[in-house]
């Protein structure tokens, strides 16, 4: 079952790449089988983040228009905030990308949050995994705006881009954001708004390599993606940083999502309602390191 519907995904099918998604969502039983069966793949992933109200959504929709245009097939994974009732997605934003609900060049998912704290949804890394098994030439995974805890998106993508908005704040908190760090590209999008020009400087400034961990400096570039300004430029900046990832990087990629999946599997078995109920049972004189240590 599990090898014809992997089978169905790499020929493209989009119905059963849809249909394992919430498999996978779901952890319906067995789903496991389908993961240890994906082959390697190459694929290379554009991370998308940023504060909310940056523009990520429509730059998304921009830049999948330019990978569309030189005939790519784009598989794009948009995380939303989760609804506290339902968990499901909130916002649904996804009708900034309407132009390509009907495009077989395009497959677009939206993901729930689910409570977690990275701007990712908590299976991401075996979705995007799966996403590979598919025939997409890029693979673009926006996350929510979640602001300065928002870093998770470095150790997924081979290539992180972090958008920001010219009155987003001071470079400062540009800064404080750790965005610095993560990013290897910076678009300043909503570019021909006021200060545009001033922030653009005062951020390529401090990027510098004499002031950075950077050896080289981080790209700054302008875009207006309402308008499809800008976008083709960051698309080239973007594949010539894919061309220039190193087997370090993609080193460290591979162990940051060995050291989330083992996370995960480890705290599988922890619930925190038995959790509760023992630190009740335990009393008021309750060592919180003794405890968790003979848990």
């Amino acid at each position: 079952m599990w090898q014809q519907l992997l089978n169905e995904i790499q020929q493209g099918n989009s119905k059963t790449l849809a249909r394992c998604i919430s498999l996978i969502e779901n952890e319906v039983t067995g789903y496991e089988q389908l993961l240890e069966l994906l082959p390697f793949s190459n694929t290379p992933v554009i991370g998308i983040t940023g504060p909310p109200g940056a523009g990520k959504s429509t730059l998304v929709d921009a830049l999948t228009g330019e990978l569309v245009r030189q005939g790519k097939r784009v598989g794009v994974l948009c995380v939303d905030p989760s609804s506290p009732f339902n968990l499901g997605a909130l916002l649904g934003d996804r009708i900034r990308m309407s132009e390509w609900y009907n495009s077989p060049q395009v497959f677009i998912r939206s993901l729930a949050t689910r409570g977690s704290l990275g701007g990712l949804h908590p299976k991401i890394i075996e979705i995007c995994d799966l996403f590979k098994a598919a025939p997409f030439d890029h693979i673009i995974v926006e996350t929510v705006g979640v602001g300065q805890s928002e870093i998770e998106i470095a150790g997924l993508a081979d290539v992180t881009v972090v958008v920001v908005v010219p009155e987003a704040g001071d470079e400062v908190q540009t800064m404080k954001a750790g965005l610095m760090e993560i990013a290897d590209v910076f678009v300043v999008n909503k570019a021909d708004r006021p200060e545009a020009d001033t922030f653009v400087k005062n951020l390529r400034l401090m990027l510098a390599p004499a002031f950075s961990n950077h050896s080289q400096p981080v790209p700054v570039i302008k875009t207006t993606a309402s308008q499809k300004q800008g976008t083709a430029e960051l698309l080239e900046a973007i594949i010539q940083l894919l061309q220039l990832t190193v087997t370090n990087k993609r080193n460290w990629l591979l162990a940051e999502k060995a050291y989330h999946l083992i996370q995960q599997k480890r705290m599988k078995g922890i619930d925190k309602e038995e959790l509760k109920n023992k630190i009740a049972a335990a009393g008021n004189d309750l060592n919180l390191y003794r405890f968790i240590k003979n848990y």
